[in-house]
């Protein structure tokens, strides 16, 4: 983790010193010129940290085994604040800026930017989309909107980025008879292009060529809940350890456009790999009507929600209803001298999904699996109740699958049991 955070910081230096290395005290005196060299440096920064974004949710698999999503995303939407701030910045200052230079107001600069600048209306659609994308990530809209909408929302921060690249690398004054900084610029797009590219499509098309994977079976397990049954090729090569997931894109109507992440519900058993999924929205209700022999494209796997990340031989796994997925997979593939008791959390009995696979892999390590079968407010999971459950809590490791406000209760009850943070691993489901 410290290497990447230097790496990062090798790169705003970098970034730093290009914008420095074409700024003179003439310009800075100039009508503007505070304005002007404070916008530049905003939209430098802002743009180095739109690559940041882009890298850490490019599904890089060295990042994705050394760190793991839930981590990425977090680091993501840490930085997203400060490349949307920064352009923001960069849009006001340039503005206020030229303003100053051509003594004019600043609506009349805007209207000449728009019409007689080149690349100026790109930046401003670059903008559009990029605030869009910034305000669809917010936690108010996220719950309101359908993962389809968000995916297809964040698919344009490409184009934005794009957009932005260009108008900057046309009109940018830094780069403007430098061609050093120019290259140097380029590169570093370059390389973020290659990253994507080769993670999100080359890497996937190259497996799937060999996998194969088409779907075999589609079972109702739990009332709404469908399990895929999928057949493929060589897929002994899968290095896939239990409680990781992939981006599965099913290539039917309605359905090969976009991914979804998925968890396996079941070690791989060659030739079968299995995924379990609840109806929640467009994509996953469909799914229930896939027909045999339908082709699927898998990218993955991903994820450190596994067995390597505890640090103890006693592990206590919590899951409300299709959360259960990857705790039955990360359940197979401990060891057999692994302590394990689970908590099986569900509204109604039927929401308890493979709830009996669960209860004979456990028992198969000696342990034991609570129902808790009810209401949140009629069955509550907080600390005490998890002390009284497992005594021994504190000495545990704790995986917690479910959505987004089960995850956190079942986080502050084991923190208020005393379970250090390190031994809280979570597997989320929010985008």
């Amino acid at each position: 983790m410290h290497a990447l955070e230097a790496l990062a910081g090798i790169g705003l230096g970098g970034t730093l010193a290009l914008f420095a290395g074409t700024e003179t005290g003439g310009a800075l005196t100039s009508p503007g010129g505070w304005f002007l060299a404070g916008g530049r440096l905003a939209g430098f920064v802002g743009a180095y940290a739109l690559a940041l974004l882009v890298v850490l949710v490019a599904r890089l698999p060295l990042l994705e085994r050394a760190v793991g999503q839930d981590r990425l995303v977090r680091w993501h939407r840490t930085v997203a604040p400060w490349a949307v701030g920064s352009i923001a910045v960069h849009v006001v200052t340039i503005t206020v800026g030229y303003a100053e230079m051509s003594h004019l107001g600043v609506v009349s600069q805007v209207t000449q930017f728009l019409f007689h600048y080149p690349d100026m209306l790109a930046a401003v659609v670059a903008f559009a989309l990029l605030l869009v994308a910034s305000f669809s990530s917010h936690r108010i809209a996220r719950r309101r909107m359908r993962y389809e909408t968000w995916w297809v929302i964040h698919l344009y921060l490409y184009l934005a980025v794009a957009l932005a690249v260009a108008h900057q690398i046309h009109v940018g004054v830094p780069f403007l008879g430098h061609t050093d900084s120019t290259v140097a610029w380029l590169a570093l797009w370059v390389v973020v292009a290659a990253i994507v590219v080769g993670s999100r499509v080359v890497v996937p098309l190259v497996r799937n060529s060999r996998h194969q994977l088409r779907v075999a079976e589609v079972l109702e397990v739990a009332p709404g809940v469908h399990s895929l049954t999928l057949v493929g090729t060589h897929l002994e090569d899968l290095a896939v350890a239990g409680g990781q997931f992939f981006q599965w894109r099913f290539l039917a109507p309605g359905l090969w456009w976009h991914s979804h992440p998925y968890s396996l519900s079941a070690l791989p058993q060659p030739p079968y790999l299995r995924v379990t999924v609840k109806a929640l929205g467009d994509q996953s209700t469909l799914l229930s009507r896939l027909r045999p022999g339908t082709r699927v494209i898998a990218e993955g796997p991903y994820g450190t929600f596994t067995a390597d990340a505890r640090t103890s031989d006693r592990v206590l796994l919590v899951g409300a209803g299709v959360g259960v997925t990857p705790l039955r997979a990360l359940a197979e593939d401990l060891p057999e001298r692994t302590d394990v008791i689970a908590i099986l959390r569900g509204t109604t009995p039927e929401d308890l999904v493979h709830r009996d696979e669960m209860t004979e892999i456990v028992g198969a390590r000696g342990g034991v699996v609570h129902d808790l079968v009810g209401s949140r407010h009629q069955v509550r999971l907080d600390a005490r109740a998890l002390r009284r459950l497992v005594p021994d809590l504190a000495q545990r490791d704790v995986y917690v699958c479910g959505p987004e406000g089960f995850t956190r209760a079942v986080v502050a009850a084991a923190r208020g049991g005393a379970v250090p943070l390190e031994r809280i691993h979570v597997e989320s489901f929010a985008f």
